[in-house]
């Protein structure tokens, strides 16, 4: 998710960070552009307080979800998400779109999985802005996320104190250190290693989305289990 260019340390300010993919290119470039903004989030508990309340606004997405889904196998593929774009009016390249699949099929089945398909509605609210995309969300109902995305958005800002579109480490540790808790430390420790997938010491956008959706309860082990109730409910 990026690499360093040189044998810097990725926690120095000095260090030359540079995205990987396209993708991650944009999303970093755009959320420099949100951080240029500010956030209005003062703490780390902040964020924490408001895991419900994202959790159920996530879960409203699984209406979405299952009209996209059009063969009910509990997966998104690449022909369903082109006929989504297609429906939600948001315009992009099939370039683009192969790269936000792509990036957001982590096992690499070839389909988008719910907490998956949320990582991506998210990372399109961050890049798209332009006036045609905004009216498609109001027409799909899509106005009631967009102050959880939003939400989203703020929480990464707090985190990334230097604002150069990644949380390194040290910046997780200081966002946390701020509640004053004594057990701050490993708290913070714990909640960057669930972030950083690569182990590469610096989290994007894109691989604390697929955290925070682990921390609200929705991911892969949700799905797999809601999908074995359903098979045997057939069955029954």
């Amino acid at each position: 998710m990026g690499g360093v260019v040189g044998k810097q340390d990725p926690e120095t300010p000095t260090t030359a960070w540079m995205p990987e993919t396209k993708l991650e290119a944009k999303m970093v470039e755009a959320m420099r552009r949100r951080e240029a903004e500010g956030t209005a989030l003062k703490s780390f508990n902040t964020i924490i307080l408001k895991f419900p309340k994202i959790d159920e606004s996530l879960r409203n997405c699984k209406a979405i979800f299952e009209q996209f889904d059009e063969d009910s196998n509990g997966a998104i593929d690449h022909e369903e998400l082109k006929k989504c774009f297609h429906k939600l009016e948001i315009e992009s390249t099939e370039e683009e779109i192969n790269d936000l699949f792509d990036a957001c099929d982590i096992n690499d089945e070839m389909g988008m999985k719910f907490n998956e398909f949320i990582v991506l509605l998210c990372l399109v609210y961050l890049l798209k802005d332009d006036p045609t995309a905004l009216r498609a969300k109001s027409r799909m109902g899509m106005p009631k996320l967009e102050a959880t995305f939003e939400t989203l958005v703020d929480a990464f800002v707090f985190l990334d104190k230097n604002k150069d579109g990644y949380v390194s480490r040290s910046e997780m540790t200081e966002a946390v250190n701020e509640s004053g808790e004594r057990s701050s430390g490993r708290i913070a420790m714990k909640r960057f290693e669930e972030m950083d997938w690569d182990k590469n010491g610096m989290v994007n956008f894109k691989e604390f989305l697929f955290a925070f959706t682990r921390w609200c309860g929705i991911g892969e082990n949700e799905d797999e289990e809601e999908w074995e109730d359903k098979e045997k409910a057939q069955v029954d």
